[in-house]
């Protein structure tokens, strides 16, 4: 190493750290579903996602651009589907299947294979195909928001059927070439910890009792905790619109939610959303447009115990 190019050693970087053992606790999305809010209360459309929301505890409400589909054409077995995004035309191109067949009855479209099945592209890859094309496809967090109940009974959509916030939204309307959507989380169902051993600190005589400390919060904290843990975190991330609870409070000594992470004295809570096929990338008036969100939430307000993403 060139000790003129990096002259700080690191004992100067680490000494300045407080304990040579630190926690956060991290809570990260697994799994998700996007839905328009009008089709929250249509039976059917909810039945082909059953399995993701039962298990969904956190949603946000916002703004996605208006996705239309135009008109599907056949050119040998190339299939050419043809999409409006924000008043713009976008032609999206798939090949077929030997001896497959577009086929159109009114203002339907289908794909039908030798054997006469149904086939089409997946949806997923539609959308996909469609966010790299028009750099559109974006999630304007308005509100974010949980469903839990007694031993997690409680799934997004059952609160949303009867949300009073996503009913002002819709009354305010999304802006123009926008419609109001809906993004449910799945959280990851066990706990991770991220532990920093640090031989420089100031402080080395209690590291066996911070790692017991780190081993019980990381064995002992519930779904619920979690789940409102990942909320607050969010809210505080994003700082949405409609939200009033958590963006100036969160953290705090005296919020409930926390009180366990004090008690163990850890030095950061972590909520992540980072899924590779989601296809709408999320943003808020506070945080830009990208693919990959990290709340992270010191604890703690001394520079000393910000161990964690940077010193």
């Amino acid at each position: 190493m060139d000790n003129k190019k990096y002259p700080q050693k690191k004992e100067s970087i680490f000494g300045t750290a407080l304990n040579d053992v630190e926690h956060a606790l991290c809570m990260y999305a697994t799994s998700y579903c996007i839905l328009s809010a009008k089709s929250i209360y249509e039976e059917q459309i909810l039945k082909a996602f059953s399995e993701t929301i039962g298990s969904s505890h956190i949603y946000l409400i916002g703004y996605t651009p208006c996705v239309r589909f135009i008109d599907a054409k056949q050119k040998e077995q190339i299939l050419y589907l043809k999409y409006l995004v924000r008043g713009k035309e976008y032609l999206l191109r798939f090949e077929l299947p030997h001896t497959a067949e577009l086929k159109q009855e009114q203002d339907i479209s289908w794909v039908e294979d030798a054997n006469g099945n149904r086939i089409w592209p997946d949806n997923d890859l539609i959308f996909q195909r469609l966010a790299e094309e028009s750099g559109e496809l974006k999630f304007n967090v308005k509100y974010v928001g949980q469903a839990y109940g007694k031993g997690g009974s409680r799934n997004a959509i059952d609160r949303l059927l009867k949300h009073e916030t996503l009913q002002k939204i819709a009354i305010k309307g999304a802006p123009e070439g926008h419609e109001i959507s809906v993004l449910l989380l799945q959280i990851h169902p066990s706990n991770l910890v991220f532990t920093v051993f640090n031989p420089f600190s100031k402080i080395k005589e209690k590291g066996d009792e911070r790692i017991k400390l780190g081993l019980d919060k990381l064995f002992g904290t519930n779904e619920q905790e979690r789940i409102a843990l990942y909320e607050a975190s969010l809210i505080k991330y994003f700082e949405p619109e409609f939200n009033k609870e958590f963006k100036n409070s969160f953290p705090s000594t005296s919020l409930k939610i926390l009180q366990d992470c004090y008690q163990k004295d850890f030095s950061a809570v972590v909520a992540e959303i980072c899924i590779d096929n989601l296809f709408f990338r999320l943003y808020s008036d506070k945080v830009p447009v990208k693919h990959h969100h990290l709340a992270k939430h010191d604890l703690h307000e001394d520079q000393e115990r910000r161990a964690f993403f940077g010193l």
